[in-house]
């Protein structure tokens, strides 16, 4: 029996210009102690059983295009089967927002999960910028989906409420969950609630 597929996106950081790119890679912290976090062993962990699980590498991810990454992402879709799962986290959940909104999926789509996605380029710390700028009608996004969830934290630092109340306004047929537990920028090692969810959409499909 085959097993069901997710696809995860993971983040990135876009810049204004190449300056501005040589002076994060010159300034910021770095850490040799980093922690997994909740989309990698620990999704293998608790769905590998049932769900092949695939990450694709996103091209530069540290001063992504977002044409570079829709080339990428488009290599693997002959591969997904229907009632495919996919995940976008940060960044990745702005791609496959931008994505879905502007083109017809080919295969069908069980459930798509945007964690923690910046909506636009007002965030306080980042700019969002390299082409990942959403359209005004994200109508398609929803259509393409039979099953779509806004995931946001309270207490989210990179990108704030503001944002989540955006994408509302936009998806009022999405199920908008907002934390009040989870740390930061989903900066976490277990991710219990989307394990939940994903088990919960499979059964009912």
């Amino acid at each position: 029996m085959l097993k069901s597929q997710i696809l995860y996106i993971h983040g990135g950081d876009t810049f204004p210009t190449h300056q501005a790119y040589l002076r994060m890679l010159r300034t910021r912290q770095v850490d040799i102690f980093k922690l997994g976090g909740w989309n990698g062993p620990y999704l293998d962990r608790m769905l590998g059983k049932k769900f092949h699980i695939i990450r694709p590498r996103m091209p530069l991810q540290d001063n992504a295009k977002y044409a570079e990454w829709k080339i990428h992402f488009e290599r693997y879709i002959p591969q997904l089967r229907n009632n495919v799962i996919l995940i976008g986290q940060s960044l990745g959940g702005t791609f496959l927002a931008k994505y879905l909104s502007e083109s017809k999926f080919p295969k069908k789509i069980l459930s798509t999960y945007l964690v923690c996605p910046p909506y636009d380029d007002t965030l306080p710390h980042e700019r969002l910028v390299g082409g990942f700028r959403l359209k005004s009608d994200l109508s398609l996004l929803q259509a393409n989906s039979k099953n779509l969830y806004l995931l946001f934290s309270k207490n989210d630092n990179v990108v704030p409420i503001s944002q989540a109340q955006k994408y509302a306004a936009k998806l009022p047929h999405a199920t908008m969950i907002i934390y009040k537990h989870i740390p930061g920028h989903f900066r976490i090692t277990k991710f219990p609630e989307i394990v939940r969810m994903i088990r919960k959409d499979t059964r009912e499909m």
